[in-house]
């Protein structure tokens, strides 16, 4: 394992994309229409050799409100409210399905939220089971679904399981009480076992538990007795994310008192001991927050540099069209992206119409598509064949990012790259610097073009 040097983290902390996409969210245009959408699907479908399908449903609905959540959630006990949600979802379903020629197979399927556990077990089996008789899928397809162990019973994870999900996330944070009780969401270790439990016997391939560092009354020696107990129960693979602060963009991160959160030092403190006992105990460092187990498929695409980023995060399920379904929800094809509206009403009523619910997206023009090439494959790869990029895209790479490659300088004295006519390779203490990293080949922050606030890189 790499040396964590503390002061390049200082360095380097400052306020980056997370490169789901590129260009990142901040840059879709609300000029981008339903018939701008429309024309793409249908331009995507015919040919021969067409990528597989990944879907994404998003169910936003949660029973409780966690301070910390960033995700586009909607708290509510209203089963009518919940019900009235999923027959619209069936309706934007049928549209994007009768678009779709019939032969072409999903390899990829992810409910997220929101918590898709608030739904009943009869309401699983009913959305499943109408998404299965709308699209054909792979033998061996990836079916994920995230869950809350605080309001699931077991009769939740036997509704996914014998709907075909062989992939489980779930959110824990932290196990200690005091930390808990500052972000609203107790959640008792015997709680997290048991649900693994079931998960394991139930028959599902993938574990993965949710981490997260930097919240209010955390310390190194308090989230050492978290890590020590994931371990113990030892998912296949564990995210450990940054929080980040940003009560502007989410107003209940406010109910957080920015006086509990850990200094800046102490956040780097642990996270420099996360990775070193994480990778200590067998896992692999996947890149960003990710880690694995050497036998996952994370893990194994990483070796084989066949690893993918999107809006899941990582996956091992490269080109596939993403098709979302649901509000908030962004879809991605090869030339495109789209979000869905936000709010419930406006979704009702742009299908109420019988047009696709979109409030924004973008279509990548050239330079657009050159630099994701090469932000995705440092990101994924850690590393770029400098020739293999220039015959793809017919480019002087040295020409075409001279700024990129200017800044990087300092970066290579810092040891978090090599640079060579051929290369660029991204050291051990660089993969956890990669967002810095990228953000040197983007066009829209070197053209100074993107303003937007983000979360910080550390």
């Amino acid at each position: 394992m790499f040396e964590l040097d503390l002061r390049k983290f200082k360095k380097y902390d400052k306020p980056g994309p997370r490169y789901t996409s590129y260009p990142t969210a901040p840059q879709f245009k609300d000029t981008f229409s339903h018939e701008n959408y429309l024309d793409e699907i249908i331009r995507t479908n015919y040919g021969e050799g067409l990528p597989d399908l990944s879907l994404y449903f998003h169910l936003p609905f949660c029973d409780t409100l966690c301070y910390f959540c960033g995700c586009n959630m909607i708290i509510t006990r209203n089963r009518d409210r919940v019900r009235e949600y999923l027959k619209y979802l069936k309706k934007e379903m049928d549209m994007i399905r009768s678009y779709l020629l019939s032969d072409r197979l999903v390899s990829q399927l992810h409910w997220g939220g929101g918590t898709p556990t608030h739904l009943t077990p009869d309401e699983i089996n009913e959305l499943a089971s109408y998404i299965k008789v709308n699209f054909n899928f792979n033998d061996n397809s990836e079916n994920g679904c995230e869950i809350d162990p605080r309001e699931l019973k077991r009769a939740h994870l036997e509704a996914l399981r014998n709907n075909g999900f062989n992939r489980i996330s779930m959110g824990v944070q932290d196990f200690n009480e005091k930390v808990q009780k500052a972000v609203n969401r107790i959640q008792p270790e015997d709680i997290t076992r048991q649900t693994v439990q079931w998960v394991r016997e139930l028959g599902f391939s993938s574990i993965n538990l949710d981490l997260m560092y930097g919240l209010p009354f955390q310390t190194i020696e308090t989230f050492a007795e978290t890590l020590d107990k994931v371990i113990d129960i030892s998912p296949d693979r564990i995210a450990v994310f940054n929080y980040a602060h940003v009560p502007w963009m989410k107003k209940h991160m406010a109910l957080i008192h920015p006086e509990d959160l850990p200094l800046p030092e102490t956040k780097l403190d642990i996270l420099k001991m996360t990775i070193e006992k994480l990778t200590s105990s067998g896992y692999v460092f996947i890149g960003m927050d990710h880690f694995a187990k050497p036998d996952d498929e994370l893990a194994i695409a990483l070796k084989e540099k066949k690893l993918y980023r999107n809006f899941q995060g990582y996956s091992t399920h490269a080109g596939a069209d993403l098709y979302a379904m649901g509000i908030t929800a962004i879809s991605q094809l090869k030339n495109i992206y789209v979000q869905n509206i936000k709010t419930e009403k406006e979704y009702f009523d742009a299908l109420d119409k019988e047009t696709l619910p979109v409030t924004r997206g973008y279509r990548l023009n050239e330079d657009d598509l050159i630099r994701r090439d090469v932000i995705m494959k440092l990101m994924c790869n850690f590393e770029l064949i400098i020739p293999d990029l220039e015959q793809k895209h017919g480019i002087d790479f040295k020409k075409y990012f001279a700024w990129g490659l200017n800044n990087l300088r300092e970066m290579e004295e810092d040891a978090l790259v090599s640079v060579s006519d051929n290369k660029i390779e991204v050291t051990g203490m660089g993969k956890l610097l990669i967002r810095n990293i990228a953000m040197n080949f983007d066009g829209y922050i070197e053209r100074k073009e993107d303003t937007a606030k983000y979360s910080r890189t550390v």
